[in-house]
């Protein structure tokens, strides 16, 4: 069973992080939405977080794992945020389930295939020694030498935690997520349709989501609407949390758009 922080009262609104994310990352942001009248069910995807690990993974089983989530709480219809990967699972999960997604919200992410990217980010996490390290500034010492956005390291480092009283490690399945990194770029099945009300939206200085990628989305979301978060890029709900907020709730209560 997939973990996860629920914040609040109301409507249920399911939220996917990205990929080496987890559901903490989204902490504040749900205080938010609890105080707009939804319950914020912040979950941790199979192999992230606190969740469980298995060598499987791809979008079928991460669809399947939430499907499975929302049964166990009795939920039959939600409203559903994913960003990056989690907009891929986001994707899949509503066009698969129609009748159990209210409204979806895809941040910086397209149905389209992209390219293997992450991997001097796995070899960085890979490379950090905890037979060696004992602190969070050691660890991004060694990671430093892999990834040089500062931003980017405190991000992945948000996945450190004590093994033993003596040893630091990573919560997430690394070795798993090495292992199937192809499958993060997948696009979505070519006739995958989801006709309910869907919202992208895009980091103002993110390449993720192009304009040459409008009718690939219109295709598989033919009532979507297309937007952007000012002065961000693909974290766009962490470098412009209240704009993220805003048109996330303009969209899911004012439904204006």
């Amino acid at each position: 069973m997939l973990h996860a922080q629920i914040i609040g009262e109301g409507k249920p609104l399911f939220i996917l992080h990205g990929f080496l994310g987890m559901s903490d990352n989204w902490k504040t942001l749900g205080l938010k939405y609890a105080e707009n009248g939804f319950q914020a069910h912040l979950i941790d995807q199979r192999n992230h977080g606190h969740s469980f690990h298995s060598q499987v993974f791809n979008y079928s089983v991460l669809a399947e794992d939430l499907k499975i989530y929302a049964q166990s709480k009795s939920i039959a219809e939600f409203d559903l945020i994913g960003h990056s990967m989690g907009g891929k699972t986001a994707m899949l999960f509503a066009t698969e389930n129609p009748e159990m997604v209210k409204s979806l919200v895809v941040a910086d992410i397209a149905p389209k295939f992209y390219p293997a990217h992450h991997q001097d980010i796995l070899r960085g996490l890979a490379a950090v020694d905890f037979d060696v390290i004992t602190s969070r500034s050691e660890a991004d010492k060694q990671l430093a030498l892999y990834v040089s956005d500062g931003s980017v390291r405190q991000f992945l480092l948000k996945n450190l935690y004590w093994e033993t009283r003596e040893r630091l490690g990573f919560r997430m399945n690394l070795q798993a997520l090495t292992e199937n990194e192809n499958e993060i770029g997948v696009e979505l099945p070519k006739n995958n349709i989801f006709a309910g009300r869907t919202l992208f939206l895009k980091g103002e200085f993110s390449e993720y989501v192009m304009p040459e990628d409008t009718p690939l989305i219109k295709t598989h979301f033919p009532n979507a609407e297309i937007d952007t978060v000012s002065k961000s890029g693909h974290w766009l709900h962490a470098q412009n949390p209240a704009e993220f907020l805003s048109k996330t709730l303009q969209f899911l209560i004012d439904k204006t758009y």
